[in-house]
């Protein structure tokens, strides 16, 4: 066929593939700007302007782009120019990981006055899951937040993020942003079972399909259990994965490899594989899985470090303090109920994946090698033109991710490279080990790069969710309001594997508890083995769900005592200088170190008082306002590594070298900031480099809320050696005393003379040495954060609509680094947990096969769903934290259900106790609860969500 196409002013001759879309046509010519986030049309980080109307080039043939012309975000800037909307995304800092950003551009950017007038429609098409919203709603109205820099006055300013010119012309580079010859590609069969032992894998069908080059199986494998997930301490976590199992624990476990030229010739590989299962009895229950008789899902020994393998208990935590039954009697109200929430998924809209190549060895270390050879070393390790393998990965922890290919392949470590590229999303997703161990091995048994990257389909039957609880919590108090006894059984399911199944259980009930006094306390809580998608990390990392059941039952005691709910959590919150006690175990490094939960609080009173939202409901519709509050460490226990090395370079400038990632943290931004502020410099004369194992010794990873307050330490710590060392070296320099000199952006003043950065660096590469320092920090001694959420709503009793009048978060963060940013991480954390408690809901069938692998199968929040909220941080500044600072990516998410539930019992009278709140179930309940109560309104009832708990029990009259 003759074929033309003129891409951003460039005309291409070359004819599509049959069935070929636009995306994969576009990306395959090098404009890496347009990004897959979903295959299927549903999220917009495709779109491009075809003749200037935006389109999803996922859905659209390119061979109907003949004789058109095609734009990509990298062609909306001309003559060296920003577009105008380009330039409107960086003023607002329109974007957190910005991986949807080049989507949002190219819609916004062709949008008419009409159009732009309403927003809810446009926008339909673009989704965004770090944002919120508002900051691209802002940009888009060209707003402006982002402030110019200041010489040692970085932070606490809107600086914008580093990569933001980049992002907005769809030159940052994500995982599979680039070009490497020869590239295979890897596709993985995947069990339609949810329990089966394969018996034999015929695979002579899948080697004949043209293209093929091999097909791995669990013979291929190496015979040894390790976990997927990422600790600092491997020990956290049970030993229970295989790369490839001869048993199958859930629908969606890869089973076995293709590797390929195409895509296309993976997948039919994948397809011609005949395999033999023998099925086995499961089980998707959690409490069925613990009953006597239940199928074992492990049966390993203590090896394995699983707590109870013969009862399916991956871990458990039992504890008690005081006595709790006598704490209930000396109560004169208790209150007993069940919560429930629901499997939720990460929805990165980058998906996980990998890709696996060989490069020359050129390191430094590499001459050091080569000594040992010319001492008669055997091996050709040190040899001039060594090889060693690198992953390029979408990941939170590339230093954990190496030391784990190592051990498992049994590398040595300076043979392996994991580097992280700007990465689209995690929420801790990807703080685990989901591709790279697959990849690597076919890369190794070919010795060719080897690309794996998942479909949308694959994140959500073959990736991670976050972990659903059963959380039975019982509460007593006195009549004054004074908590007496409070207690949880928690059980939590954490799929067919254990990643992060005891670390999300044990620590869901720490600090959910510890915040509030109670003389009797006690906790048995579980992490269950279940034939079903495995569960992992996830924002709030187990906080979220038991958060979601103490905060209704504070609630809910203090309606039924008649106690403002306000009230009521003031007289049994911890104070400041107070311990944090949880059955659970106390964590001795764990400290208070600075505190605003009264402030919290009061930012919610004084939203109460002057709020005049109800107003604004629609007639008739029932009208509430709710609250709720969280208490989070800053950082996880154990210790949490980073190190950083800021050196100065030979033109004034600063480089720092760090290992953590980018994935919308905020972390480059912070680290920049806190630099210049301790070299008296702007953040434009500082470059960094990030996230690959080559740059510093090492780092644990981003996860835990621990890129500010533990990567950011460690690189204050490096900023200011380096200050205190170029200051002597100046003074030494300019035979001037050291008290007698300066520091400033681009020189030192010594005693009124200044000296240039760049001849004191001539100096010192003249004098053999190095200006450059490191930093270290452990994680160790750690603080808490606080964060409070309130909404006021309205509900539609005849269709069980709400509409959210109002949201209101205060937000503990210690110094706050970043306002503009921070702002963000909140919205963001509020919006997603606004999903999860909405309609966000990863659904099994009954043989524990996902039912929901799509987005528009499973709704994201979109433009419309999410309001405004307002955001106000508190003046607190952390003992422990970097300049005062704590952390505030995670937190935000936990407050929000329970907030939003409190709200809907003050409209509808009904206590909701499992999420999502969908629609048809707040419709029902109200409606159920009519015959009993003769309506549906105030603010008073003890009502239960039909089906999901039974009614609260009191030991005093309901009120």
């Amino acid at each position: 066929m003759s074929f033309s196409v003129t891409v951003n002013e460039q005309p291409f001759e070359d004819d599509p593939r049959p069935g070929q879309c636009l995306r994969t046509y576009l990306r395959e010519r090098g404009w890496f700007g347009v990004k897959k986030g979903c295959d299927a049309g549903d999220c917009g980080a495709c779109t491009v302007q075809v003749d200037g109307e935006p389109v999803h080039s996922c859905l659209y043939p390119a061979v109907r782009a003949e004789g058109r012309s095609v734009t990509t975000v990298e062609g909306l800037a001309k003559d060296g120019e920003l577009h105008p909307m380009q330039q409107r995304f960086l003023d607002a800092q329109g974007f957190q990981c910005g991986f949807c950003t080049a989507g949002f551009l190219m819609t916004s950017s062709a949008l008419t006055d009409d159009q732009l007038e309403d927003l809810p429609r446009s926008l339909k098409g673009n989704l965004c899951r770090c944002t919120g919203y508002r900051a691209i709603e802002d940009a888009i109205r060209g707003v402006t937040h982002t402030e110019l820099p200041c010489a040692g006055q970085a932070v606490g300013r809107n600086l914008g993020a580093p990569a933001g010119p980049q992002v907005v012309t769809g030159t940052a580079r994500y995982t599979f942003d680039l070009e490497v010859e020869g590239l295979l590609h890897l596709k993985l069969l995947r069990s339609p079972h949810p329990h089966a032992r394969i018996v034999s894998i015929d695979t002579s069908a899948a080697l004949r399909v043209p293209g093929v080059h091999a097909v791995l199986t669990h013979h291929d494998a190496p015979d040894r259990h390790y976990s997927s997930a990422r600790h600092e301490h491997p020990t956290e976590d049970p030993d229970d994965t295989r790369v490839l199992d001869d048993v199958v624990r859930f629908v969606g476990q890869r089973v076995a490899a293709v590797v390929a030229d195409s895509e296309g010739a993976a997948e039919e590989g994948c397809r011609r594989i005949v395999v033999e299962y023998r099925q086995l009895p499961y089980v998707i229950d959690p409490e069925l899985a613990m009953a006597p008789g239940a199928p074992v899902l492990h049966p390993k020994g203590p090896e394995a470090r699983i707590a109870r393998p013969e009862q399916n208990v991956c871990g458990e935590v039992h504890g008690e303090i005081g006595s709790v039954e006598q704490g209930f009697a000396e109560a004169d109200v208790v209150y007993e109920e069940t919560f429930r929430t629901q499997r939720v998924q990460h929805a990165s809209l980058e998906t996980h994946g990998c890709v696996v190549y060989f490069e020359r060895d050129e390191r430094d270390e590499r001459d050091e090698r080569d000594e040992r050879d010319d001492e008669g070393a055997e091996g050709t390790e040190g040899a001039e033109g060594a090889e060693r393998i690198v992953v390029r990965s979408s990941t939170q922890v590339p230093f954990l991710t190496r030391r784990a290919l190592c051990d498992l392949y049994d590398l040595p470590q300076d043979y392996v490279r994991v580097v992280a590229g700007r990465v689209g999303g995690g929420f801790g997703g990807k703080q685990e080990m989901l591709t790279e161990d697959i990849a690597v091995l076919a890369a190794l048994k070919l010795h060719r790069p080897v690309k794996l990257e998942f479909t949308r389909a694959e994140q959500f039957h073959g990736a991670t969710t976050r972990h659903p609880f059963t959380i039975g919590i019982r509460a007593g108090a006195t009549r004054d309001g004074i908590l007496t006894a409070l207690q949880l059984r928690v059980v939590a399911n954490t799929g067919a594997y254990g990643n992060h199944g005891p670390a999300v259980m044990f620590h869901s009930v720490g600090e959910s508890m510890a915040v509030y006094r109670a003389p009797h306390k006690k906790v048995d809580a579980y992490s269950v083995y279940t034939n079903s998608v495995p569960a992992g990390a996830f924002r709030g990392y187990g906080l979220g769900q038991v958060t979601f059941a103490v905060e209704s039952a504070m609630d809910e005691l203090a309606r039924r005592l008649g106690i403002d709910p306000l009230v009521f959590r003031e007289r049994n919150i911890i104070g400041p200088g107070e311990p944090m006690v949880s059955p659970g175990g106390e964590e001795e490094d764990l400290h208070i170190a600075s505190y605003g939960l009264d402030q919290c609080l009061r930012v919610v009173r004084d939203a109460i008082a002057e709020d005049r939202s109800a107003a604004t409901a629609p007639e008739g519709w029932l009208v509430g306002q709710g609250t709720a509050m969280s208490m989070i460490a800053t950082g996880p226990p154990g210790g949490h590594f980073a190190d950083a090395t800021v050196k100065l370079l030979a033109d004034g400038g600063y480089d720092i070298a760090v290992g953590t990632a980018e994935f919308g943290n905020g972390t480059t931004t912070v680290h920049k900031q806190i630099t210049a502020g301790a070299l008296g410099t702007t953040v434009d004369r500082i470059t960094i480099r990030q996230s690959d194992t080559d740059v510093v010794k090492h780092d644990t990873g981003a996860f835990g809320s621990a890129g500010t307050v533990v990567a950011g330490k460690a690189v204050m710590k490096a900023a200011n050696a380096l200050a205190e060392r170029i200051l002597s070296f100046a003074a030494e320099h300019a035979r001037t005393p050291r008290g007698l000199c300066r520091l400033l952006a681009d020189a030192v003043e010594c005693e009124g003379r200044l000296v240039s950065l760049k001849e004191l660096f001539e100096a010192g590469q003249e004098k053999g040495v190095e200006l450059t320092a490191d930093g270290h920090w452990g994680g160790s001694p750690r603080s808490v954060a606080f964060n409070a959420q309130w909404f006021s709503l309205a509900v539609d009793p005849d269709s069980g609509e709400i509409r959210i009048l109002r949201s209101v978060h205060a937000a503990d963060a210690g110094k706050v680094m970043n306002p503009m940013q921070c702002r963000g991480q909140v919205e963001g954390g509020v919006a997603q947990a606004l999903g999860a408690t909405l309609f966000e809901q990863v659904l099994l069938d009954e043989g524990g096969q996902v039912t929901t692998a799509a987005f528009r199968r499973y709704r994201l929040p979109a433009y419309a769903d999410v309001p405004r909220t307002e955001v106000h941080f508190m003046e607190t500044s952390d003992a422990i934290g970097p300049l005062g600072a704590k952390s505030m990516s995670e937190s935000p998410f936990n407050p929000v259900a329970p907030a939003f539930a409190n709200a809907l019992r003050d409209a509808t009278g009904v206590r909701f106790t499992e999420v999502p709140l969908l629609r048809d179930r707040v419709w029902q309940a109200m409606a159920e609860r009519r015959p009993r109560t003769g309506g549906s309104g105030g603010a008073g009832g003890a009502g239960h969500l039909g089906g999901s708990a039974g009614p609260g029990r009191s030991g005093a009259a309901p009120e």
